[in-house]
């Protein structure tokens, strides 16, 4: 395992004492304060705000939500990634003390500021540099991007490598088989199992599926997210997106990275050992369970009053994955065996499918199967080099997307025709 949990040292891995009961209050800086993973993380600190000190708060915009959450947290600076929107967050923090900027450049001047721990929830690719400046800059990042890793895993893990920084997972799957894996040795380990709720269709058949609607597949049966993670879901590229995250993370070949049907979302991952041992992570299913740990490690948050009672969740099952009726999680991990270059393509191809199936352009089923053809156009036309620098990702990324985008609009030519 590598820069996930421990700084290496003489190829020995050391984890940090854990903090004092009594401790300095940590410095934080949440990229993405506005979103899903923001508001959590809002709602961790409010429980104890005594133990944390704010420096950064960002968002792309809406400048008044942002400036309601750097207010109440005190923090530093507000950062607003839309320029048109500077003007209204300098007003709104007016006499507050707070400083305001604007810009990419800006977000990730932000982020570059010494602090304890990066919470790095910006989605999409535009997460991307902020995160990576953050790391450059020797912060402990907490990670809820995925696209950092989807998109540019290599380059993630040799810059985490090379500034010496931990990355902790707080996607709730990863951040299971974290504390699953503990200080055990990854040689020690088999497999790694990811759970998955199954989404709203997991027992619609296939043809069902043919008519689903962007509002059914918005019903997640236990998370509330947004709509592009819950899309995901429903198709189970979310969980394929989340197999190539793990064996960043986690250095493990994608053939000892499974995925299990979990409908329950109580067991998140375990971690099956080469004993025959299997350790498993359970909590109620809230994204304040995993960032609430990453804050805090190396030590124990402190009560969250989501404690777990068995009796009353009654019975957990597992299944296998359906493959046919949900091939998305079959392209992804072809995509990990085909190389950087293909997870990358996949990320921004899946982005732009999942638009369109949010505006009603394409049907469910479209999804998968366009990124798919775009995962082969960009093979055929010689874009299977894997990226080096966050440019080249960039540029990557931009191109996978207008090979989508160019499907959507075949796509949508051909369900036009009489």
């Amino acid at each position: 395992m590598v820069n996930i949990s421990a700084k290496v040292d003489d190829g020995i891995e050391t984890v940090p004492e854990a903090l004092p009961e009594k401790h300095e209050r940590r410095r934080i800086s949440i990229l993405g304060a506005t979103g899903s993973i923001g508001t959590n993380t809002l709602a961790v600190i409010a429980e104890h705000p005594e133990d944390f000190e704010i420096e950064a708060v960002t968002a792309f915009g809406n400048a008044e939500s942002l400036a309601r959450v750097a207010k109440k947290l005190g923090a530093k600076i507000a950062v607003i990634s839309d320029r048109t929107s500077y003007n209204v967050l300098k007003d709104a923090l007016e006499g507050t003390g707070i400083e305001a900027a604007a810009g990419l450049a800006a977000i990730e001047e932000a982020a570059a500021r010494p602090v304890d721990v990066v919470v790095a929830g910006i989605v999409g690719a535009a997460g991307l540099s902020p995160t990576l400046a953050a790391i450059r800059a020797g912060s402990r990042v907490a990670l809820a991007n995925k696209e950092c890793l989807v998109c540019a895993g290599d380059l993630f893990v040799a810059e985490a490598r090379r500034a010496n920084v931990e990355i902790l997972p707080v996607d709730s799957e990863h951040n299971a088989i974290f504390q699953a894996l503990g200080q055990n040795r990854i040689e020690d380990v088999d497999r790694i199992i990811l759970t998955a709720s199954g989404g709203p269709f997991r027992e619609w058949t296939r043809e069902a599926m043919m008519g689903a609607s962007p509002a059914e597949a918005l019903k997640h049966p236990n998370w509330s997210m947004g709509p592009k993670i819950s899309i995901d879901s429903a198709t189970l590229m979310n969980k394929g997106l989340e197999l190539i995250e793990a064996h960043y993370l986690f250095g493990i070949d994608a053939k000892r990275i499974e995925v299990v049907i979990h409908p329950q979302s109580i067991v998140h991952g375990l971690v099956a050992y080469r004993d025959g041992t299997m350790i498993a992570t359970l909590s109620a299913p809230d994204m304040r369970m995993p960032i609430a740990h990453c804050l805090a490690w190396p030590a124990r948050g402190r009560d969250t009053n989501l404690g777990l009672d068995l009796t009353k969740v009654g019975r957990l099952t597992f299944e296998r994955p359906d493959l046919d009726r949900f091939p998305a999680l079959r392209i992804a991990r072809e995509a990990l065996a085909a190389g950087g270059w293909a997870t990358n393509v996949l990320n921004a191809a899946n982005e732009v499918a999942v638009a369109a199936f949010l505006a009603g352009t394409i049907g469910f089923p479209e999804i998968a199967r366009l990124v798919e053809e775009t995962l082969n156009e960009a093979r055929s036309t010689g874009l299977d080099k894997t990226p080096a620098t966050i440019k080249e990702v960039l540029a990557l990324d931009k191109e996978g997307r207008r090979i989508a985008g160019n499907a959507v609009q075949r796509y949508a030519t051909k369900s036009a025709r009489p």
